[in-house]
C-alpha cells in the first residue's frame, strides 16, 4: 500500500529535509510528502495514482496486485511474528479492494549469523498463516547480507488476487454513509511496542494480526451497500479516516465512546504515552456503508470471530470541508489528522 495525503504545508516540506529518516516510513504526513515529491512525479500512471491498498487492473481478467515489506522488531511478539504478519498484511490489502487472494510471492533478506531455528519457526508461521488464509506461496527469493548490515529477517510479500465487481473507492462515499470498525483497535501496535520497550511487563495484550479475507468476502456477498474498505495499519484509525475525509472533501465525525478499545490496550498506550487512535492494527477493517445497509453489515461482520465486536463508530456528513472530527467522551470535539511521522517504529 502507498499512503498519500495531499498536503502543501511549508512545515511538512521543510521538515522533510534532504535525507530519508525513519519518520518517512511511518505512514503519516512525511510518508505522503515523500511519495508526492519523489515517487509520483517519476512513476505516476492511472493505476498508481489511485493509491489504494491494491492496484486493480485488467489483463486477461481483472486482477489486483499488492506488495509490502516487513521489518518488525522483535521478530516474535505476543499473538504473532513476522511470518504471520507478512501473509496477513498482504492478504488483507487484497481483500479490502474486493479481491480474492490467489497467490503470494515471498522475498527474504537474512542476516549472516541468524540461527537456523529462528528461520524455521518463521517459515512454519508463514505456512500456517497461508493455510488459514487459503492462499499459496508460489515463488520467492532469498538473499543474505553480512553481519551488521541487517537485523535478523526482513520479508517482502507480493500478492495477486482475482478482483471482483465491487467498486470500493473513496469516490463512492456519500453524505449519510456509516462508518463501522470490525473490532477493538490498537492491539497490534501496542503489543509490539510493549514487547520491545517494556519486556519485563506482564500483560494479556496480544496482536490482532489475522487474515480477514473470509470475513470480508462474506460481507461483500451479503451486503450490497458497502462502498469502501480499508485496513487501518500504519497511522491507525486516525490515519484512515483523516485520509478519507481529505480525499472525499466531506466532513466525517467519529464518536469516541463508540470506538472499541480493550482495557489492556488503553493501559499500554497510557504507559507508553501514545494515542490508541494513531496505533496500527493488523486484524481490523474499517467499512463505509450506505446508512440503510449498516445493520446488515454489522450482522455479517459479527458472524465471524474476527468481527464479533464490530461497532458503528461514525458517519459522513454533508459539510464540504474535508475534515474528520472526533466527538470525545467528555463532550468536546477535536480534529483527527494523520500522524506526522513515525510515532511507533518497526511495528510491521
Amino acid at each position: 500500500m502507498i499512503d498519500f495525503y495531499d498536503t502543501k504545508t511549508s512545515s511538512v516540506n521543510q521538515a522533510a529535509g534532504q535525507r530519508i529518516s525513519l519518520a518517512h516510513g511511518g505512514g503519516g504526513q512525511l510518508t505522503d510528502e515523500l511519495v508526492a515529491s519523489c515517487v509520483l512525479p517519476r512513476l505516476d500512471n492511472c493505476v498508481l495514482s489511485q493509491l489504494l491498498d491494491s492496484a486493480v487492473f485488467r489483463g486477461a481478467e481483472r486482477l489486483a496486485l499488492t506488495i509490502d515489506s516487513y521489518v518488525v522488531k522483535p521478530l516474535k511478539f505476543p499473538g504473532g511474528d513476522i511470518g504471520r504478519l507478512a501473509i496477513c498484511g498482504t492478504v488483507n490489502d487484497l481483500a479490502v479492494c474486493g479481491a480474492t487472494p490467489l497467490a503470494i510471492a515471498l522475498s527474504l533478506i537474512l542476516t549472516e549469523g541468524l540461527e537456523r531455528r529462528v528461520l524455521e519457526e518463521v517459515m512454519d508461521s508463514l505456512a500456517a498463516a497461508a493455510l488459514e488464509a487459503r492462499v499459496s506461496i508460489v515463488t520467492g527469493d532469498t538473499k543474505v547480507v553480512g553481519r551488521g548490515q541487517g537485523d535478523g529477517i526482513y520479508i517482502t510479500t507480493a500478492g495477486v488476487g482475482a478482483a471482483g465487481n465491487h467498486k470500493l473507492h473513496p469516490d463512492e462515499v456519500r453524505p449519510g454513509d456509516t462508518l463501522i470498525v470490525s473490532g477493538p483497535i490498537a492491539d497490534h501496535g501496542m503489543a509490539v511496542m510493549l514487547a520491545r520497550e517494556m519486556p519485563q511487563v506482564q500483560s494479556v495484550l496480544k496482536s490482532d494480526v489475522a487474515p480477514l479475507n473470509e470475513m470480508i468476502e462474506r460481507l461483500l456477498d451479503r451486503v450490497p451497500g458497502v462502498v469502501f474498505l480499508r485496513d487501518p495499519t500504519r497511522g491507525g484509525l486516525s490515519g484512515v479516516v483523516a485520509d478519507l475525509a481529505n480525499r472525499t472533501g466531506l466532513h466525517i465525525t467519529l464518536e469516541e465512546q463508540e470506538i472499541p478499545i480493550r482495557p489492556e490496550t488503553w493501559h499500554a498506550a497510557d504507559m507508553l504515552g501514545v494515542d490508541p487512535l494513531d496505533v496500527a492494527n493488523e486484524g481490523k477493517v474499517l467499512a463505509v456503508v450506505r446508512p440503510d445497509a449498516a445493520e446488515a453489515a454489522l450482522a455479517a461482520l459479527r458472524q465471524d470471530a474476527h468481527g464479533k465486536d464490530a461497532r458503528i463508530i461514525g458517519q459522513v456528513n454533508d459539510e464540504r470541508d474535508g475534515v474528520c472530527e472526533l466527538h470525545t467522551k467528555m463532550g468536546g470535539r477535536r480534529v483527527l489528522q494523520k500522524p506526522y511521522g513515525e510515532q511507533l517504529p518497526r511495528i510491521c
